[in-house]
């Protein structure tokens, strides 16, 4: 059974720092493109990182360069996004994906809030 779950949500201050987690199981983690995508208050869900399976390189949306950074940890089964210099507009849930040719799989979301 697939299982993406992530975790490390919550509310944080204009300036502040997350780090947000998902643990993917059931499926050969090392062989997907594991994304994280957000989802405001009424706007569509949009693609924020992405980290691809060989060599692991990055792309992000320009909303978040440099202030966020996407890893993975394939002995871990894991993926992360660290968020660093937050934002009110980066208030949204936070879903995990994880994208191979044939398959498409999604985590139930974290809620992360940026509000002083």
């Amino acid at each position: 059974q697939v299982q993406l779950v992530e975790s490390g949500g919550g509310l944080v201050q204009p300036g502040g720092s997350l780090r947000l987690s998902c643990a993917a199981s059931g499926f050969t983690f090392s062989t997907y493109a594991m994304n994280w995508y957000r989802q405001a208050p009424g706007k569509e869900r949009e693609l924020v990182a992405t980290i691809f399976s060989a060599y692991g390189s990055t792309k992000y949306a320009d909303s978040v360069k440099g202030r966020f950074t996407i890893s993975r940890d394939n002995a871990k089964n894991s993926v992360y996004l660290q968020m660093n210099s937050l934002k009110p507009e980066d208030t949204a849930v936070y879903y995990c994906n994880a994208r191979s040719a044939a398959s498409l799989y999604w985590g139930q979301g974290t809620q992360v809030t940026v509000s002083s």
